[in-house]
């Protein structure tokens, strides 16, 4: 079975092949504090890229060039009181090698829907902040697998 899975392209998370213009890559993110840096370090890690610390010493610069989250009202009780919320987070990135863009602004969004009780705030204001995490977790899971996909044409 393990070969047929290998046959049709399929790899192991942190098993993928990245291009060698990603052999060490630089993280540059407007905050390190936010979900999406923390979750992108642990997935860039994990599929064993080589973060660096210093721009000058990278192959490649992975830039974050935006990264929001937030929440809407997705519905409302008879009261007009928040019944679900819709919390999202979206990021915006490039990847660049030695002055030439590889992948140039990509947009990933995600969003998930939950219930809302009043009489329950703070479960709720956690359930909120562990939803936030998992989204971020989604989307440098997708950076992490658009890194793969980048192909460099030999010069």
């Amino acid at each position: 079975m393990l070969i047929g899975l290998s046959a049709c392209g399929f790899h192991l998370q942190g098993q993928a092949d990245y291009s060698a213009e990603l052999e060490a890559i630089f993280l540059q993110i407007p905050d390190d504090a936010t979900p999406l840096a923390q979750e992108l370090n642990r997935s860039l890690k994990v599929s064993n890229l080589t973060l660096v610390d210093d721009a000058a010493a990278a192959t490649a610069v992975l830039e974050v060039v935006s990264d929001d989250t937030g929440r809407t009202v997705e519905s409302v009780t008879p009261q007009n009181r928040p019944r679900e919320y819709r919390i999202f987070y979206r990021a915006t990135y490039r990847v660049m090698s030695g002055g030439k863009v590889l992948l140039d602004n990509q947009r990933v969004i995600r969003t998930r829907v939950y219930t809302y009780d009043e009489l329950q705030v703070l479960a709720k204001a956690h359930e909120e902040d562990m939803l936030r995490q998992a989204l971020a977790r989604e989307i440098a899971g997708v950076i992490t697998r658009r890194l793969a996909s980048i192909e460099v044409p030999a010069t």
